[in-house]
């Protein structure tokens, strides 16, 4: 709920019809070409839709948000914790790649922070990408990009959440047509473009946020053991290195051409 205080709906708008189409397009053609790659290297359903959230929308949040809408009872909890894994490995490689990648093509500052925004897999990633390319502008348009993904996790939970319903639950309960994450996302968002917030209240939310995602996932860590993941096999990997190439190229096309 608390990452809605980073989105204001004004700095969205500043990216112009075109990025925002280029953002949708990247979250839409990332799930659904991560869901069609899991298949193909034969990767379980479960945890082939959480690594395609996270890889997709904003990291360990969205791969947290998927989980508590497709597996609330934690019985799957260590899919969770195979794609948060990934998303941070794969992010981490991603900050010095995407920098590197867009010095050897000869982009400008600005087009490569526009790539890094609607690539990378963390908001932190983002930022460290956007120093890494120059800052400034950069680094600007880079988190902005970022933060419109990020408000793709809403949509994006609200439609998993009406999939979920409709092919039920195993003890016949319903769970949400939308969660209430999702509602108190959208609330703080709208608070945060219409209400003028003073600035150390918007930190202490950011800080809120961080500190309530790194607990949550210590405790996810606290219930699997390494030799649990060691299980998993080279297939998660090999999806999750799929995965980053479908989301940077998907990005990097949308950015040439609205750039």
């Amino acid at each position: 709920m608390l990452l809605g205080l980073q989105v204001a709906l004004g700095d969205l708008a500043s990216l112009g019809i075109g990025m925002l189409l280029v953002v949708v397009v990247v979250v839409g053609v990332g799930i659904l070409g991560t869901v069609l790659l899991g298949r193909l290297v034969g990767v379980g359903r479960h945890l082939t839709l959480l690594i395609a959230c996270g890889f997709s929308i904003c990291g360990a949040a969205a791969v947290a948000a998927a989980a508590g809408v497709t597996d609330p009872d934690d019985e799957r909890e260590e899919d969770t914790v195979t794609a948060v894994a990934l998303v941070v490995l794969c992010g981490s490689l991603m900050i010095a790649l995407v920098p590197a990648a867009a010095a050897l093509m000869g982009l400008d500052g600005e087009t490569a922070g526009l790539w890094a925004g609607a690539s990378i897999h963390e908001v932190a990633q983002v930022v460290a990408a956007g120093g890494a390319i120059g800052g400034g502008a950069a680094l600007t348009v880079a988190v902005i990009v970022k933060l419109a993904r990020v408000l793709m996790l809403a949509p994006v939970m609200a439609v998993m959440s009406m999939q979920q319903r409709r092919h039920g639950a195993k003890d016949g309960k319903q769970p949400p047509l939308v969660p209430l994450f999702v509602v108190g996302f959208l609330v703080m968002v709208l608070v945060r473009s219409f209400v003028p917030l003073p600035e150390p209240v918007l930190e202490a939310g950011s800080l809120l946020q961080t500190l309530l995602l790194a607990a949550a996932m210590f405790a996810l860590g606290t219930g699997v053991r390494i030799s649990l993941l060691k299980q998993v096999g080279p297939r998660p990997f090999l999806l999750a290195a799929l995965s980053t190439v479908l989301v940077a190229s998907v990005a990097l096309g949308g950015v040439l051409l609205v750039a």
